[in-house]
């Protein structure tokens, strides 16, 4: 049976479409599910969703697993169901400060690769749409669906088909969700979002890349079993990101988790957001470096910081004592406000581990309400810088209007 074919448009065969749309915007979220956990997900009885699974693999738009022998457990293999791979892939690109990195993904959410290529300062967006292009090319040479007339689609392993769609991070605030482009005409981003359609031909996302960071470490990362996430990167700015209920929360003018303007020393410096003793005028990469020449110590960059740290050095550590509590105390004021179950903190300095980490948590366990504060998660994020890449991705997978469609129905007119 072909999926969307019924006969008549009745109350059973609208309930039945309903149950359909279900199941495949379960898989288009989370990846492959086995049947229970489908049905732990959608509530549906045993016998409804087995006969509504049985028609979507039938009609092609769900295909069936089992893992492979070597990552078996004991017992009988338990069959995995996911959106039939071949529809399309969906895209994410990180537009970072010097950096590009690109990723793609089918609609299973199977990894095809990922590929990042730092740049000089100062390029223009088609300069950066060149490499971005370039990068997916190695990955497989993403032909292109659409656009100006006289370009060759390239042959590759990528297919930009009907239900593809790219999502894109960018730095600094963005407008609205539904892929236009970034509130900061001054950042020179007028036309990103056309710039990308024309050079793929499919639907484009847009977000700022700190949040697509949080939305991936939600969707494949450290709070991948999470609920309610709370993200923090501390690098060369402070910014994070909350992911509530599975999809990205972005305030009404894009300018949700900005955590790095939250004040933590009304008498501190200057901060370039016109406040005063802001979280990111202590906790950004500049900022913990100047505390610790100030202390004496000598850094000429993050990394010998961080060496300094490993190494047990007195000033270094009692630097990270001090910006963990003050990360802590903001992060602590979220929580109260939002609740979330889990808190990542990704970003160069999260690599100094522990002596970061257990400063934060102090604060948090003595700031946060009494009656959740043992409820409350710090991880490390670890998706690296293919985080935000990975986002976009996840933003496509979850918010396409195309994708939260698939699959279209067959009429009889195109069967």
């Amino acid at each position: 049976m072909l999926f969307g074919m019924q006969a008549h448009d009745g109350p059973l065969t609208r309930l039945r479409k309903s149950h359909e749309q279900s199941v495949l915007d379960l898989l288009r979220k989370h990846g492959p599910l086995s049947r229970a956990e489908l049905s732990t997900h959608c509530g549906l009885s045993r016998t409804t969703l087995y006969d509504i699974v049985a028609g979507l693999v039938d009609g092609g738009a769900v295909v069936a697993s089992t893992p492979r022998a070597e990552v078996r457990r004991r017992g009988r293999p338990v069959e995995k169901l996911s959106l039939n791979p071949d529809a399309g892939e969906a895209i994410g690109i990180d537009f970072a400060r010097r950096t590009i990195h690109v990723s793609a993904v089918n609609v299973a959410h199977e990894v095809i690769g990922s590929a990042s290529e730092a740049h000089a300062p100062g390029l223009t967006w088609p300069q950066r749409a060149d490499i971005a292009e370039r990068l997916l090319g190695s990955l497989g040479g993403p032909p292109r669906v659409g656009g100006p007339a006289g370009r060759t689609p390239r042959r590759g392993t990528l297919r930009l088909g009907l239900l593809s769609a790219i999502g894109v991070g960018v730095v600094g605030p963005v407008v609205d969700a539904d892929g236009r482009d970034p509130v900061s005409r001054g950042r020179g981003t007028d036309g990103l979002s056309a710039l990308l359609r024309e050079r793929f031909g499919v639907p484009v996302l847009l977000d700022n890349n700190t949040r697509l960071a949080a939305l991936a470490e939600a969707v494949w990362g450290a709070a991948s079993d999470g609920g309610d996430v709370l993200y923090l990167r501390l690098s060369h700015g402070v910014g994070g990101g909350l992911v509530m209920g599975g999809r990205l929360h972005r305030g009404t003018h894009g300018m949700s988790g900005e955590f790095g303007h939250i004040t933590v020393d009304p008498e501190g410096a200057p901060c370039e957001c016109g406040g005063t003793g802001c979280l990111e005028t202590v906790a950004s990469l500049d900022a913990v470096l100047h505390r610790y020449r100030s202390a004496g110590g000598r850094a000429d960059d993050i990394s010998a910081y961080l060496a300094a740290v490993a190494s047990g050095d007195g000033r270094a550590l009692t630097v990270l004592e001090r910006t963990g509590t003050d990360i802590g105390t903001v992060l602590a004021a979220v929580c109260n406000a939002v609740g979330p179950g889990v808190i990542v903190i990704g970003g160069e300095l999260a690599q100094a581990g522990p002596a970061l980490f257990e400063p934060v948590e102090r604060a948090l366990r003595t700031q946060v309400m009494p009656m959740v504060s043992h409820r409350v998660r710090v991880r490390r994020a670890t998706l690296g810088d293919a985080g935000s890449a990975l986002g976009g991705i996840a933003l496509v997978l979850r918010e396409s209007p195309l994708l939260s469609r698939y699959p279209q129905p067959v009429t009889e007119e195109h069967a």
